[in-house]
């Protein structure tokens, strides 16, 4: 089995396919214009209208209603990425903090309310334990 995404259902694909292609650093693919996809090498960020949650099965996902899941990355420098997105980024929830396991991460919502988490491993354990990751 292989990991294939994380999909997002929104009610504005266009606002969101904005904020996480310049989060991301990437463009977006758009099969439909509902449908959108961000690819790196290590995920794919899927962004779906919620027109289209009928097709998965009715009522099966809400637009802007979660409070469960935090979408991760991984980057070289949180202080960096904390001062390139500070002037875009509207609601900061942690500036750049290390962590107990030896992460440093910041984390913001994005305009649909999804919390993210941009991260790197600073200490040894931490370090060791995305060895081999990439």
């Amino acid at each position: 089995m292989n990991f294939a995404s994380v999909r997002i259902i929104t009610d504005d694909v266009d606002r969101l396919v904005k904020f996480y292609e310049k989060v991301m650093g990437v463009s977006a693919e758009r099969p439909a214009p509902v449908f959108a996809e961000l690819v790196v090498p290590s995920c794919t960020l899927a962004i779906g209208h919620s027109q289209t949650v009928p097709l998965f099965g009715e009522g099966s996902a809400v637009a802007a209603d979660n409070h469960t899941v935090i979408i991760e990355f991984r980057v070289h420098d949180v202080d960096a990425e904390y001062e390139r997105l500070k002037p875009f980024i509207e609601e900061w929830v942690k500036e750049p903090t290390t962590m107990p396991w030896g992460n440093r991460a910041i984390l913001f919502r994005d305009p649909d309310g999804n919390l993210v988490n941009l991260f790197e491993p600073v200490t040894e354990e931490a370090i060791k334990r995305f060895s081999g990751r990439d």
